[in-house]
């Protein structure tokens, strides 16, 4: 609103110091140093150990999205049973653990079994002292060999290849109405019962009929 002539300034919201709560983000590169040099600090405190975790393959949320894979959050307790891994050493060798997701298809179980089969066969466990290797533990030369990776790389998320081919739609898929159909067997299923009751009354008094 603009003031015109030498008129008394209104007492109005028009005069915030709007400049003490502008927000800037002038620190979004040394942001991201930071990070980058953190990142490369962690990675060395925790060498050889791998940099990241295993993570599970999942389907995504809801009908849009479902048709896509992604990485999880752990593997459930019904995938490290079946392949073997006790729930609190899988957390001692970077695999986590989500007790709250559950299996619902015996594709993506087998999926994850075969995904920490995999990564079981390529782990490498250092005995807690060294010299005194445990059962299980590997051996001095597997030791020596051991390098830093990342885990996503070795075990990468794939999205699954669609089972059949794009083809052309045929005269009978153009005629198929799955709505109506739906709606004859859902009547059907609904009225089963009646139906058969009536027909029964009908059997029952042409039978007392023909006496």
């Amino acid at each position: 609103m603009a003031i015109h002539k030498n008129y008394p300034i209104l007492s109005n919201h028009f005069r915030k110091q709007w400049d003490r709560r502008v927000r800037t983000h002038f620190d979004q590169p040394g942001g991201k140093a930071r990070r980058r040099l953190a990142r490369t600090k962690k990675a060395a405190l925790i060498a050889p150990r791998p940099i990241d975790l295993l993570r599970p393959v999942v389907r995504a949320p809801t009908i849009r999205y479902n048709r896509k894979v992604r990485a999880g959050r752990g593997f459930t307790l019904a995938e490290l049973k079946a392949a073997g891994i006790p729930r609190k050493y899988a957390q001692t060798v970077g695999i986590p653990v989500d007790h709250r997701r559950t299996n619902r298809s015996e594709e993506g179980l087998k999926a994850n079994v075969a995904r920490l089969e995999e990564y079981k066969s390529k782990l490498i466990v250092f005995p807690r002292k060294a010299g005194k290797p445990k059962n299980g533990d590997a051996d001095a030369a597997a030791i020596k060999e051991a390098a830093q990776t990342k885990t996503a790389a070795l075990f990468p998320v794939v999205q699954a290849t669609p089972e059949t081919a794009p083809r052309k739609i045929t005269e009978e898929q153009k005629a198929f109405n799955a709505y109506t159909t739906l709606r004859a067997a859902r009547s059907e299923a609904r009225y089963l019962g009646i139906r058969e009751k009536r027909a029964r009354i009908k059997a029952e008094e042409a039978a007392e009929k023909k006496k």
